[in-house]
């Protein structure tokens, strides 16, 4: 049987506050193990620079992290949309739910590099695109108000989960080793991802199924800016996720094990920048909270080689592990806003988050090579890529409201 492609007359209603709640849960749940992975790949990139994969480069290593990324971002943003609008949510967290833990099984076995890439890259990269669309679709249609809060909250999961995961993986690996201790991840993202299975559903089928690409947008220069500030955003946003306890490391900051749990607290201050100024989102808009946000990452980021103590290296993360989520969680609303057809705002966030993709695919390989000169290259590619990131947002701030302040946009 086909699945249904207009609204339910079921769920023809206003979704009460426990249903609303109900399934913002479920979608925290998804996104926990949608980007919490990505989000953890910086506890794998020291632990492979060490161990497992200590005879390749670490902008080698950056690769499995940067494909994952960049399939769940292309995806989840391109490919998955029109199979979600066509009903089959189910069938995407099944999917995805399926290669994730797969992925990450196989990656406890694997003694090769090739291997990691298609097991940890390729294979946990699209499970967490499939469960991307699912994540992000499902909560707008339970809001009427508050929805940029409410996808903030939803974004947290992956903070969440970038909390959690590197935890675990850190205190399981010296006991039970590098394989069991993996597997103990794929066993819990299996165990949480049956809830959503179970209970997520769409409160609304569209009508009609989008396009996978509209030209017509293309010819907006508020979205084509924000779409290259995307690019450049994400591809010096997580560089400090995959780095920062070699860094901590590397000049004897602290050591191995207190160094490790620099990530949770990049993750914590990430959890924080998703939720807080989404809630102020929806009173003063969203592109005029992405700006501010991604000028002071840049401000952090070009702090970072100017840390030199264990109390300095905390407030670093925390702080920059909150203003870069707020650029990541505040992405989608802001695009909902310079989308010029509401009816095709999947396909403009799709198309735009591909340029998000590229970047995630680049930068940190690039980071890594560039830390054969030393700390100060890839700190000052970071900060510059969010520079020319909050240099373009606010390009298309203006070309879309001009320079009033009061506007809200």
């Amino acid at each position: 049987m086909d699945p249904p492609t207009h609204q339910s007359p079921a769920h023809a209603w206003a979704a009460p506050d426990g249903i609303a709640s109900l399934d913002s849960s479920q979608t925290l749940e998804v996104e926990e193990k949608k980007k919490g992975i990505s989000n953890t790949f910086g506890a794998y990139q020291t632990y492979y620079e060490t161990g497992l994969l200590a005879h390749e480069s670490p902008s080698n290593i950056s690769w499995i992290g940067s494909i994952q990324a960049f399939l769940l971002l292309f995806v989840g943003g391109l490919i998955t949309g029109p199979i979600y609008d066509a009903g089959y949510l189910r069938g995407l967290v099944i999917t995805g739910s399926a290669l994730g833990v797969t992925g990450m099984m196989m990656t406890s076995i694997c003694k090769e590099y090739w291997q990691v890439v298609l097991a940890q890259g390729v294979l946990v990269g699209c499970g967490s695109g499939c469960l991307m669309m699912p994540s992000v679709a499902v909560m707008p249609q339970y809001f009427t108000k508050r929805r940029a809060f409410a996808t903030g909250i939803g974004a947290a999961g992956s903070s969440l989960g970038g909390v959690i995961y590197p935890i675990v993986f850190h205190q399981l690996q010296p006991r039970i080793g590098f394989g069991w201790a993996t597997r103990v991840i794929a066993f819990i993202m299996l165990a949480t991802l049956m809830i959503p299975i179970l209970v997520m559903r769409v409160r609304v089928f569209p009508s009609t199924r989008r396009p996978l690409f509209d030209k017509n947008i293309l010819r907006s220069i508020p979205y084509d800016l924000f779409s290259l500030g995307e690019f450049f955003g994400f591809m010096g946003m997580y560089i400090p996720f995959y780095y920062v306890t070699s860094y901590s490391i590397e000049h004897n900051i602290a050591n191995e094990n207190i160094s490790f749990y620099l990530l949770t607290f990049l993750n914590v201050g990430s959890i924080f920048g998703r939720i807080v100024p989404n809630f102020f989102a929806d009173i003063t808009g969203p592109l005029n909270i992405t700006f501010p946000f991604i000028l002071l990452c840049s401000v952090i980021a070009f702090s970072w080689t100017s840390v030199h103590s264990l109390g300095q290296m905390v407030l670093f993360c925390l702080f920059y592990g909150c203003f870069s989520g707020t650029f990541v969680s505040i992405t989608g609303p802001a695009l909902a806003t310079l989308s010029n057809d509401m009816s095709l705002v999947g396909t403009h966030m799709g198309m735009s988050f591909t340029f998000g993709a590229l970047g995630l695919l680049v930068g940190n390989p690039v980071a890594g090579v560039l830390l054969k000169k030393g700390w100060i290259a890839p700190a000052t590619f970071c900060g510059a890529a969010n520079i020319l990131a909050a240099l373009c947002i606010l390009g298309a701030r203006v070309k879309k409201a001009g320079w009033t302040l009061k506007v809200k946009v």
